[in-house]
């Protein structure tokens, strides 16, 4: 039988699969949350790099933050992946949930990216 931690893997990795396969070129923008943050990066897998990053461990969000566990975290999160897209000239993406429901925290970073200009 299967740990929990490998059928979490293999989930991500499926997902992650299907993501990849309707990308058609676009980037990719994963997500990962912990119990105590939440971490998100737009990726180039062409080019195997990191385009933007951003999490409730940057600076400028951890002094207005209460906890970076919770959903107005993620939406901050959301709103500043958006803003150093946009700098970087990113528009279109796919979203990477990862092997996370897309629900709660998930769902509330999507959103506010979305709301941010970033188009997936």
């Amino acid at each position: 039988m299967a740990s929990p931690k490998e059928i979490l893997q293999r989930r991500a990795q499926r997902v992650r699969r299907q993501v990849k396969a309707v990308a058609n070129g676009r980037l990719r923008l994963s997500v990962h949350r912990s119990n105590m943050n939440i971490y998100v990066q737009i990726i180039d897998d062409l080019h195997s790099r990191t385009v933007a990053s951003a999490s409730t461990l940057d600076k400028e969000l951890r002094s207005s933050l209460k906890g970076g566990a919770n959903v107005e975290a993620a939406t901050a999160v959301g709103k500043l992946i958006a803003e150093r897209a946009k700098a970087a000239g990113v528009k279109d993406v796919v979203f990477d949930r990862g092997a996370y429901i897309y629900h709660g925290r998930i769902k509330a970073l999507a959103d506010a990216a979305r709301e941010g200009g970033l188009s997936f």
